[in-house]
């Protein structure tokens, strides 16, 4: 019996030995199972690692990615071992991702197969927002009509859309001294906020006081962080 009779034989039968099933390719997908996600180019690496039966004709493996309906094609090292690609998507919390491989048996018949059987799902990590804003120089000490302005920035990476639903400033503690530190500062944008995917977007603030701190607590409906606290200080520099 010849080679491509055994071949033939284990895809039609389908229950011949396990020494005669040397006609399929291997495919394990190395892709991580999360990424943080990215405010700008929004690229990320798929990686997998084949090794293709004996009676796969050399040099004749391909590798795709798929997810959703894109499909790309990944670059193999020297040996045909190893792929990857990259993958570019924005603001998405997650993409599916399957790979398809296809394959030349004796360089005569064509082979292929899908894995796994459903999509992995790829969760893209929201970044962590700001935990402390950047000092709000309030240098010549004296309040100008209406207080000192000042702005807390956030920039979310995970949906096309994020609204801060809501923002207010607590005291950092509730020794005395920090409560009376907070007073001084108010919130002065209109709420909702829209902060559109990857566009740095200020909540606007302004104190009475050139020295000043407190927490500025917002409320979002996006899932990773539906609340948020950001300690802000003014001060001469």
């Amino acid at each position: 019996m010849s080679k491509r009779t055994l071949c033939t034989t284990f895809f039609l039968g389908g229950a011949v030995a396990a020494a005669l099933s040397a006609c399929d390719v291997q495919v394990h997908d190395a892709t991580p199972d999360h990424y943080p996600a990215n405010h700008e180019v929004g690229m990320y690496e798929i990686k997998a690692t084949t090794a293709a039966d004996a009676l796969v004709t050399p040099g004749s493996v391909y590798l795709f990615a798929l997810s959703g309906k894109q499909r790309f094609e990944l670059t193999p090292n020297r040996a045909g071992t190893e792929w990857h690609g990259m993958y570019s998507i924005r603001c998405q919390s997650s993409f599916p991702l399957q790979l398809l491989a296809i394959w030349k048996l004796q360089g005569l018949t064509t082979r292929e197969k899908v894995v796994p059987g459903q999509p992995r799902e790829i969760k893209l990590v929201e970044p962590e927002p700001p935990k402390e804003a950047p000092p709000i120089d309030t240098a010549n000490g004296k309040p100008p009509k209406g207080g000192f302005p000042g702005s807390v920035k956030f920039r979310f990476a995970t949906q096309q859309d994020t609204q801060i639903t809501g923002a207010h400033i607590e005291p950092v503690s509730q020794d005395a001294a920090d409560v009376a530190a907070a007073k001084p500062i108010t919130v002065t944008s209109a709420l909702p906020v829209d902060v559109p995917c990857g566009v740095p977007t200020a909540i606007e603030l302004n104190s009475t006081a050139a020295k000043a701190q407190g927490n500025l607590v917002i409320d979002t409906n996006l899932p990773a962080y539906p609340h948020w606290t950001t300690k802000v200080t003014f001060a001469p520099k």
